[in-house]
């Protein structure tokens, strides 16, 4: 990158900039759509869950694996000079290790989308430090902590909100082979996970598959590894460790899904939506209440 093109980047005055937080498979969908809208992309981590999907999501970028998800690579980035280079790079986005707040000190952003899918936790208010902020998921109420929403629920996959909250998250998780949440299994303490297995294996009911603090984990089907925790992960005690996709040669468990392709899409209209129906001062110069 030339220092001509480094500077424009931070001084706000290259390609539009979308921060994405999260590297789960919804965030990472909606990184590739904004990349190929021709927007400049970052994506920063969110350490609670693990990443178990990350054969569709840009997650294991984080430990220097580049990951190419529908023609766009994710890419490590941490130094300034990195994440500008990145994130302006031809079809690829910048995966950052860094924090969001840190983000903030090197440049303005423009739009912010939180993909992180907190269903159990506050989601905090960056309304005041950014251009524009959309909510996709549980626990986001336009005007409190977004601007606008995304539903995430099955039922309800890409409907846009624009006034009130979005769907309290119902804990049933979409059916795959007919099978819904028997396919998952949830860490039952905490501690370092361990594993030989990686996406895509396929594995037999009551197979070991790992060791976490001790505890052997097995399948709890027949199928293929959709999802996995990455080996050496420290993984919160209650939290999705494992999915199987039970469907045989049907099975997916890489690219983009049709319910990530759908919440993208949602997005990036929202944005547009919004970026037509006003035009305001970057909310990081006023005072949060």
């Amino acid at each position: 990158m030339s220092a001509t093109s480094f500077a424009a980047f931070f001084a706000g005055s290259a390609a539009p900039l979308a921060v994405v937080l999260g590297t789960n498979e919804i965030a990472s969908a909606v990184a590739v759509k904004l990349r190929k809208a021709h927007f400049s992309v970052i994506l920063c981590p969110d350490p609670y869950p693990p990443v178990i999907r990350r054969g569709m999501a840009f997650y294991d970028a984080l430990f220097e694996d580049d990951f190419e998800l529908h023609g766009v690579t994710g890419q490590r980035a941490e130094t300034a000079i990195e994440i500008a280079d990145a994130a302006e790079g031809e079809n690829c986005v910048a995966v950052t290790p860094l924090h969001f707040c840190e983000l903030l000190a090197l440049r303005r952003i423009p739009v912010l989308i939180d993909a992180r899918m907190q269903k159990r936790f506050l989601t905090p208010d960056f309304r005041y430090f950014v251009g524009l902020a959309v909510g996709l998921g549980p626990n986001f109420t336009v005007g409190e902590n977004c601007d606008v929403a995304i539903e995430t629920l099955p039922s309800k996959t890409g409907a846009l909100v624009t006034e009130g909250s979005t769907e309290v998250y119902d804990g049933a998780p979409r059916p795959i082979g007919g099978i819904g949440r028997e396919r998952f299994v949830h860490a039952p303490s905490e501690g370092v996970w361990h594993t030989p297995f990686d996406i895509g294996a396929g594995v037999t009911r009551g197979q070991p598959l790992g060791n976490l603090a001790g505890l052997t984990i097995v399948s709890p089907l027949n199928g293929v590894l959709r999802g996995i925790a990455r080996d050496g992960a420290f993984v919160p005690a209650g939290v999705k460790l494992i999915e199987i996709d039970p469907r045989g040669r049907r099975a997916k468990w890489t690219g983009l899904d049709s319910r990530g392709r759908a919440i993208a899409d949602a997005t990036l209209l929202a944005i547009r939506d919004a970026q037509k129906r006003r035009k305001r001062a970057p909310r990081f110069a006023q005072t949060p209440p």
